[in-house]
């Protein structure tokens, strides 16, 4: 899906004073981060490391594992599609809602795909297929399912792949990567664009077995990741502790948020992150999202053209504690435009 993804501010002539349509932290790039790369900018006149060895030699020290764990893309897009691409044509399962890259980069490798709905996944759920994709926490709802080791171990004919691209804004669960030398079924995705507010640069990796990513090798073509993704990658993980995001308090606006948008003409769906599903009880996203932009320049996630939900459904990230009430403000008035 080319289009139709958040963040979209850009296709709008409308100023966006307040961005809510994208889950990347609102708060910015790390403290430092521009400097650094500005102190590396000479390297852009040469290539880049082939494969970021650099990069996924420090990954691999945080994570305690082999830089043969580890495998660097240009974002998780990236990722997403080289699985597809290096397991063509299997039987794959795609838990819905979710992220439509999924099934695009699956269908363009001719997989056979079909879906199996959130609400119904249990540890003992018996997955017939070869490959499956998960996003845990899941987007677009902030959802988690907490039993994944347990539907791993229960279904060891099937290749997991776990995405865990929200991983750093939750406080409920713990990434899966320590077990990926336990389970030879298991790929992890993880992002570096959202926690640390760079999705302008794409930057993720892939964190599995030693087989699994010397397969996903054969098909990763060279340099695609930036010399300045590389730089922004290493200075990541040498400052990590330092540059966390403040989930505790992010985890807390967001509650008061969403207990402000309870008056609102709006069902919302339980999250364990900062963002979260909303469906209008009347109307259509669509219509909300323009509405919002025209009158508020607010931007939203309308969240209709994910599989398995609805015209009312749409998407929302906690910002700050006067850009939520800019929101909360203009959905009252909203009620009232409708009413």
């Amino acid at each position: 899906m080319l289009y139709g993804h958040g963040d979209d501010g850009y296709q709008f002539k409308a100023d966006i004073i307040a961005d809510f349509s994208t889950n990347v932290w609102y708060g910015g790039e790390p403290e430092g981060l521009k400097e650094h790369i500005f102190s590396h900018w000479n390297t852009i006149n040469k290539y880049p490391e082939v494969l970021a060895e650099s990069l996924i030699q420090k990954i691999s020290d945080h994570h305690s594992l082999k830089p043969g764990n580890i495998l660097v893309n240009s974002g998780s897009t990236e990722s997403i599609y080289l699985i597809a691409q290096a397991f063509r044509k299997l039987k794959t399962s795609i838990i819905t809602p979710a992220f439509a890259e999924y099934e695009d980069a699956a269908r363009l490798y001719e997989h056979q795909v079909n879906f199996i709905d959130w609400n119904t996944l249990a540890p003992d759920v018996k997955i017939e297929s070869d490959l499956i994709f998960l996003c845990n926490p899941n987007n677009p709802t902030g959802e988690i399912f907490f039993e994944v080791e347990d539907l791993i171990r229960n279904n060891s004919q099937t290749l997991f792949v776990v995405d865990e691209a929200f991983i750093e804004f939750t406080l409920s669960v713990n990434s899966l990567i320590e077990l990926v030398n336990q389970y030879p079924n298991l790929i992890i995705l993880r992002s570096l664009t959202k926690a640390y507010a760079i999705p302008g640069l794409r930057l993720g990796y892939i964190v599995s077995s030693e087989q699994l990513i010397s397969k996903l090798k054969q098909f990763k073509f060279p340099w695609s990741v930036n010399i300045v993704a590389i730089e922004t990658g290493k200075f990541i993980f040498d400052n990590h502790e330092a540059i966390q995001i403040p989930i505790k308090d992010l985890l807390t606006e967001k509650e008061r948020f969403v207990a402000s948008l309870k008056e609102a003409p709006i069902n919302i769906y339980n999250s364990h992150t900062h963002f979260f599903l909303a469906e209008l009880l009347n109307g259509e996203a669509s219509a909300l999202k323009q509405y919002l932009l025209r009158n508020h320049g607010i931007l939203i996630r309308d969240a209709s053209n994910f599989r398995g939900l609805g015209a009312g459904h749409f998407r929302l990230a906690t910002l700050s504690a006067d850009k939520n009430q800019l929101l909360v403000n203009a959905l009252k008035e909203w009620r009232n435009h409708t009413s």
